[in-house]
């Protein structure tokens, strides 16, 4: 039987509170290695800014029978890239790292490529084939915070959720493509 009680008691947490106070949101109960954290992020941030990208590009590119209803899906998708980039860049401020937005490296950080596609169709397929990328490689940070980051867990599961819904939509979209 447990004989610790469940929360500390209210003076402990007042004076653990006081303490590092520099440290913001990171507390002395943060179970996660702080520096693989934040690189993972930053890894994950340089991921969604090449997405952004890579997606504006091909709602400028697009051509064809079509093309106007996926160019919107690309702008669509690059807006909400740039959305997830702005909740990691955010989160990574919060662990007490700084987000790495220099151009200069950026696509080696990344886990998706940036490739740019000629026709409506291979752009499509590139679009695909980042959000399957996106998917494991998140999945896998999911995993490697489990319970000692549940904040950045959380944040990187939600991403995942609207990662899985574009990798579903550029699907439809090749299946369109191909059919017709």
């Amino acid at each position: 039987m447990n004989d610790k009680p469940f929360l500390t008691d209210v003076k402990t947490l007042r004076e653990r509170a006081r303490q590092h106070i520099d440290d913001g949101a990171v507390t002395a109960g943060y179970a996660a290695d702080r520096d693989t954290v934040l690189k993972l992020l930053n890894d994950a941030l340089a991921t969604e800014l090449v997405c952004v990208l890579r997606y504006r590009r091909h709602y400028f590119m697009a051509k064809g029978p079509n093309s106007k209803s996926v160019a919107d899906e690309f702008l669509a998708h690059s807006n909400e890239e740039q959305g997830h980039a702005d909740q990691i860049a955010e989160r990574i401020v919060q662990l007490g790292g700084e987000p790495d937005f220099a151009p200069d490296g950026l696509t080696s950080r990344s886990h998706a490529e940036y490739v740019a596609g000629t026709s409506l169709t291979e752009m499509i397929k590139e679009d695909l084939v980042a959000e399957r990328i996106a998917i494991d490689s998140y999945r896998e940070i999911i995993q490697f915070l489990g319970e000692r980051d549940p904040t950045s867990r959380r944040l990187m599961e939600s991403i995942l959720a609207v990662e899985e819904e574009h990798a579903d939509e550029m699907a439809d979209l090749l299946s369109r493509q191909a059919g017709g």
